[in-house]
């Protein structure tokens, strides 16, 4: 599975790398740290799973997963935030999962787990 990891903190983007690819069959495809970054990659990169900073400078959170989820319907977006309300919001703007940056790194394997699981 092929991974956009969008982060406006390169520490994070750093960290969900070295988690992700210790998985089988994983691979980060792109990093980008703005909104539009993102979306210009993800149209550039094949890719399967998009995770993506709720906070994301550049656009509105809200718009950039519905635009996300718009363009690329077929994309299994996970929303990540170090505010755990933002959950309700992301959920409602289309993405497919939450993980709070708070939680511990397990949770978002568990959310790559779901993707794999739905054929993402």
């Amino acid at each position: 599975m092929r991974v956009l990891l969008a982060d406006a903190q390169a520490k994070v983007r750093s960290a969900l790398r070295l988690l992700l690819e210790q998985e089988p069959d994983m691979e980060v495809a792109a990093e980008v740290s703005d909104g539009r970054a993102l979306l210009a990659a993800a149209g550039a990169t094949k890719v399967d799973i998009v995770l993506v900073d709720w906070f994301l400078p550049g656009v509105a959170p809200d718009w950039l997963v519905a635009e996300l989820r718009s363009r690329w319907p077929h994309l299994y977006i996970i929303a990540m935030s170090g505010r755990p309300e933002a959950a309700a919001a992301a959920t409602w703007a289309g993405a497919d999962a939450f993980v709070s940056k708070c939680d511990p790194p397990e949770a978002v394997l568990s959310a790559v787990q779901q993707a794999r699981s739905r054929g993402h």
